[in-house]
């Protein structure tokens, strides 16, 4: 078994084991047992329409360089999200890329740029809603500094793709310096996929349109907030807005360590942490994250099975289809 892999699902196991540590497992049932349907309901609207969202602006991202049509990105999007979920040590980041290029003339690594791109925007909004909950609610301190530490990596990230973009020639002078030390061979391929993943970022010369992508992207991850708030009601939660814009930010922090396939435990112990702060019994904390991940997961499963047929894919295929374009 892959170190990488082995190490997520031990981790994975001990998350779980410090979820349910200490519940009484008649107490969750029984709070899962007095959920309330409707807001249930509203939840999977809310997040189908934040999926078409997510398709929609990453064809804003890849329009500079070829126009694809929203049912192709909403399947593509959708059969990626499966595969980031069930693919341990999140190698199904690379799945939209190896989909998209298979479906259009982008290059595969033109298309990873833009999944870079969209990670960034991701982050920023982020931290831009932090901000705001910022004003309104005293935050844990390492959730304080967390987030200036993720800021500046943020800044520094977003400084160096700027900085390819618009002084690609000195950037990639330097690049090639190092790249030299490598066999030629080696060198060229490294050059073709550097050149494509620069063109994956030329949205960021278009400013206009780079605001209306952040805008976009804070409201993307605002419609998460309500998807939350939605659930607090479905569980009868007494509690405010601010606590899903906590809970949303921790469950972002949670689930991006690499465990086992479906974020078992991390999903479900980042839960139990950001409802703890706002005094919710561990109990029904926990009833909370098994039903949010369950609808949030069989979600995910239910629409990239249905577009599946059309973006059928492995690991194995991604890295062959990613050489074989390179060097084309």
């Amino acid at each position: 078994m892959n170190k990488k892999i082995f190490v997520g699902i031990l981790l994975s196991i001990i998350l779980v084991y410090l979820s349910v540590r200490g519940i009484n497992i008649n107490d969750t049932i029984d709070s899962i047992k007095n959920i309330k349907w409707l807001p249930v309901a509203a939840f999977i609207i809310i997040i189908l329409f934040m999926q078409f969202l997510r398709s929609y602006r990453w064809g804003v991202i890849l329009k500079p360089l070829q126009k694809i049509d929203q049912l192709t990105l909403f399947s593509v999007t959708s059969v990626g999200f499966l595969a980031i979920a069930a693919i341990p040590a999140r190698l199904g980041e690379f799945a939209r890329p190896y989909l998209i290029s298979k479906r259009s003339s982008i290059k595969f690594s033109s298309a990873f740029g833009t999944i870079i791109i969209e990670r960034a925007l991701d982050s920023l909004a982020v931290l831009f809603i932090m901000i705001i909950a910022l004003l309104f609610f005293d935050l844990p301190s390492w959730m304080i500094k967390s987030g200036i530490i993720f800021l500046l990596i943020t800044l520094i990230f977003i400084s160096f793709i700027v900085a390819l973009i618009w002084q690609r020639e000195r950037s990639l002078s330097i690049l090639n310096r190092i790249l030299n030390k490598f066999p030629d061979k080696l060198t060229l391929t490294l050059e073709k996929i550097i050149h494509h993943l620069i063109d994956g970022f030329k949205i960021i010369t278009d400013i206009k349109m780079l605001f209306y992508l952040f805008f976009l992207s804070a409201f993307i991850w605002f419609i998460d907030v309500l998807a939350i708030y939605m659930l607090f009601l479905a569980f009868g939660f007494n509690l405010p807005v601010l606590a899903s814009i906590v809970l949303m930010i921790i469950l972002i922090a949670g689930i991006a360590i690499p465990t086992a396939p479906g974020y078992i435990g991390n999903w479900h112990f980042a839960c139990i942490l950001g409802l703890s702060l706002f005094g919710v019994a561990k109990p029904e904390a926990l009833s909370f994250a098994l039903v949010y991940h369950f609808l949030s997961i069989i979600f995910i499963i239910v629409l990239g099975i249905i577009f599946l047929p059309l973006n059928k894919f492995s690991i194995a295929d991604i890295k062959t289809y990613a050489d074989k374009t390179e060097e084309s």
